[in-house]
């Protein structure tokens, strides 16, 4: 006979947050639009559609029957190839396929890398403001997310020395996101190469969410040295998306590089809450790798020089500080401290139609500070948010 008591969820999940761009999307729904469209700044979502001829191969590969069947677990080997190689040439480093696993999305392989590394009651170092999902991740897992501070007046660059503070005998890795989400910061490779360094001293593993490494600013060749050194198979792991330098962010497609064995072991996980990636959509990125390659440059191009139209943009506001900008983010504090940053960011979305996320939701200590998308608009649109912040008071 069936009692009246309710069945129990996970704790460690009802404990974790709310994704928090749905609350943000809904003080957009209130905006009047007597200012002129929605300047939509909350989100890195690519501003501008893949190229036809991408389009054109994932609709060709959905067409084959047999892009409808399972794939590797890891990935199409034609698509871990290509990314091998191209990796290879980023880095200056050699690649085997072996040393790849593609998933649904880089948002994936951080959660099973994450399963892959650490139990419930392990930590793990986040570099702080953090990127909120991967702080839900380690929550819901019941892995402390030890925040690692990064400060305003170092760039939000890590510190190798406080981070080697943080770690205990509970620590198993210390996650690096460069370029930063959400700051836009971009990790020199000496403070990267401390960290690997550390990491190997330590017996911790260095994960690298290298999302938005396509972006990184004209000049820079090479995003560090750390996978050109050898041993880096025992303690370093890189993460990646296709959906920002693609454009592609609704096909889901990510990357994990690491040792052989650390793949097999992310195989078991990858089997369990994917099978295998979507095919046509790895068909189509395999051909992209060099299929796309101009127009990825001229996108790369085109939002870093949005970066510098948003320094000048926001540099004639009174009270509003570009802290950091780089990639697809910046980093703001806004001018009124007695306030919280949710109502700054409400108040923008419905009374000036600019929608940017309150700092609170990427950690503690964050009250002063938005985080600003600025990839996803057009450069006219950055240009108009300097007219709606202007006489914007609270």
């Amino acid at each position: 006979m069936l009692t009246s008591s309710s069945a129990a969820l996970n704790p460690d999940l009802i404990d974790t947050g709310t994704p928090p761009i749905p609350e943000a999307q809904g003080w957009a729904r209130r905006y009047d639009g007597s200012r002129g469209p929605l300047i939509d700044l909350s989100q890195a979502v690519p501003g501008s559609p893949p190229p036809d001829a991408l389009l054109r191969k994932l609709a060709e590969a959905a067409a084959e029957p047999g892009s409808a069947r399972y794939g590797g677990i890891t990935g199409d080997t034609t698509l871990r190839e290509a990314y091998a190689a191209e990796i290879s040439r980023v880095y200056g480093a050699s690649f085997a396929p072996a040393e790849v696993a593609i998933t649904s999305g880089c948002n994936q392989a951080y959660v099973v890398t994450m399963m892959a590394l650490a139990r419930a009651g392990d930590n793990v170092l986040l570099p702080t403001p953090w990127y909120f999902n991967q702080e839900m991740t380690l929550t819901m897992l019941g892995v402390e997310p030890r925040p690692l501070p990064c400060m305003p007046e170092s760039g939000f660059v890590p510190d190798v020395a406080t981070a080697e503070a943080l770690i205990d005998e509970r620590t198993r890795a210390i996650v690096l996101v460069t370029p930063n989400n959400p700051t836009g910061a971009v990790y020199p490779p000496e403070t990267i190469a401390a960290f690997a360094t550390l990491c190997a001293r330590r017996g911790l593993w260095l994960v690298l969410d290298e999302t938005y490494r396509d972006f990184l600013p004209e000049g820079v060749t090479r995003p560090h040295e750390v996978f050109a050194a050898s041993g880096w198979q025992d303690s370093v792991i890189g993460l990646y998306s296709f959906s920002k330098a693609y454009a592609v962010p609704g096909w889901r497609l990510g990357a994990i590089t690491a040792g052989k064995q650390v793949v097999a072991q992310v195989g078991k996980v990858l089997d369990c809450v994917q099978i295998s990636p979507v095919r046509a959509g790895q068909s189509a990125v395999t051909w992209g790798i060099d299929g796309i390659r101009a127009w990825r440059e001229r996108n790369r191009a085109e939002i870093n020089a949005r970066a510098g139209l948003f320094r000048e943009t926001m540099a004639p506001l009174n009270g509003w500080r570009v802290l950091s900008a780089g990639a697809y983010f910046a980093y703001v504090a806004h001018p009124f401290a007695s306030l919280k940053a949710a109502e700054v960011a409400q108040r923008l979305a419905e009374e000036r139609g600019v929608l940017a996320l309150p700092g609170p939701y990427f950690g503690p200590g964050q009250e002063e500070h938005l985080r600003i998308a600025i990839a996803n608009v057009a450069a006219d649109r950055i240009g108009l948010l300097g007219k709606r912040l202007t006489g914007f008071a609270l």
